[in-house]
């Protein structure tokens, strides 16, 4: 992408204000984005869904704080996220625990502290959180998580119908299932699945939820649940290159609408929240990595972009976070410019992995000019290896209407209580 449109050209000098005044390499977060994003989602899904946020796609405390009250609830992958989210002013209620390796210390703590759901991925993990409810004197509510045989052809990146660390195998899983309902200290609530992700064609979609459906009714019947909650892992993907195109969410609507309708209209699951899990899909295009270009070389026929934030800052960007072929992000030279010419830009770091993009057609870039690289919202500083060469940390700013602040997270810059969260000793030690 060589320039922002017409409706980016207000925030491009947001951008560039950002670059001169807190500084680069740092990440945009535009809530205006997040916000219409919500309304599409409240338009097109809010008949059916409630909705909640994956926070390890981007646990920044300060778009948790802004995101309470926004979206209904909240789903963390470790005990460190939920500690996050509680100093977030999140209740505790409001979330939901997934992740395939839980430890002991953190079920207890989560149990301990009211968790809304505990999400069970296997008869192993149900044991222990019986025990440790025992412990504590509660019954904790939980979540089974299922694992589908089959997932659509061209759905997307996805992690069923094969060997997975992730929930029940769905074929297998009768006796499991019927070992963690006898559990005394456990109450199921509802089931979990999130078979994929970053899907862009809402057919795909709509099988793959219907191939949740058929799971839910299917483990419902064995089990005589009715449930208070079904989970929906909603898949919904991102355009991240060019040549993408944005999913039409109209289209998810119209062809899953009487599907969930059927669903709802059975008794079953007349009084059943659906929930629809969403992490990219809300925050990920409302996100901007901002990165200096410190020098320019030619090598070999080629022009190269050195710049100062790279695969240390944004590996998703550089091709290492589940790409198979690499392709260029969309970026732009923030405050424009004319004409196009090819470079390839690289990051600061001592490996030749370290590559933002190649061959992409940008305006003409000069020592000092900024880089913004699209969609970035989402796993791009939370899944970056950050200590990597021990650069200074990435800054991150949050832009509300006009008005720009600092977010940076406290325990990047060595202190505050974030680090004292994240650092608190296992009580099972």
């Amino acid at each position: 992408m060589s320039r922002p449109g017409a409706d980016m050209t207000g925030l491009d000098g947001l951008l560039a204000r950002v670059a001169e005044t807190i500084g680069t390499p740092s990440y945009v977060y535009v809530t205006d984005a997040i916000e219409r994003r919500l309304a599409e989602l409240r338009a097109h899904l809010g008949p059916w869904f409630a909705f909640s946020y994956a926070m390890k796609c981007n646990p920044n405390p300060e778009l948790l704080r802004w995101l309470s009250g926004r979206v209904d609830l909240l789903d963390v992958s470790s005990i460190g996220e939920f500690r996050l989210a509680r100093s977030a002013g999140w209740a505790a209620r409001l979330a939901s625990f997934t992740g395939p390796g839980k430890q002991d210390f953190e079920i207890d703590e989560a149990i301990a502290s009211e968790l809304g759901e505990l999400v069970v991925e296997s008869y192993r993990e149900a044991q222990i959180a019986d025990r440790m409810a025992q412990r504590r004197g509660r019954v904790q509510d939980i979540l089974i998580r299922l694992s589908p045989a089959v997932v659509p052809k061209g759905f997307g990146d996805h992690m069923a119908g094969r060997p997975s660390p992730f929930g029940l195998d769905v074929e297998s899983s009768s006796d499991d299932l019927r070992r963690i309902a006898s559990l005394p200290r456990l109450r199921i609530v509802g089931l979990h699945i999130y078979s994929g992700t970053q899907s862009l064609k809402p057919d795909a979609i709509c099988d793959n939820y219907r191939i949740f459906i058929e799971c839910f009714r299917s483990t419902c019947e064995l089990l005589d649940l009715t449930p208070e909650k079904l989970v929906f892992g909603s898949g919904l993907g991102i355009p991240y290159h060019a040549g993408d195109s944005g999913l039409d969410l109209a289209a998810v609507a119209l062809g899953i609408g009487a599907d969930l309708d059927d669903l709802k209209n059975d008794p079953r699951f007349r009084g059943t929240q659906l929930i629809l899990e969403l992490g990219r899909y809300l925050v990920g295009e409302a996100g901007y990595f901002l990165t200096r270009v410190v020098s320019i070389k030619e090598s070999r026929g080629t022009r190269i972009g050195v710049c100062d934030g790279g695969m240390n800052n944004h590996l998703p960007a550089s091709g290492h976070f589940g790409m198979v072929i690499r392709r260029n992000y969309q970026m732009h030279r923030v405050g424009g410019g004319d004409g196009e010419e090819k470079i390839d830009l690289s990051g600061p770091l001592c490996t030749s992995i370290d590559r933002l993009a190649t061959g992409i057609l940008l305006p003409r870039l000069e020592e000092g000019d900024v880089v913004a690289v699209h969609t970035s919202g989402a796993y791009g500083l939370t899944a970056s290896p950050i200590h990597f060469i021990s650069h200074a940390a990435p800054r991150e700013v949050m832009i509300e209407g006009m008005q720009m602040r600092d977010v940076t997270r406290q325990w990047y810059l060595g202190g505050g209580e974030a680090e004292q969260l994240l650092r608190k000793e296992n009580p099972a030690a």
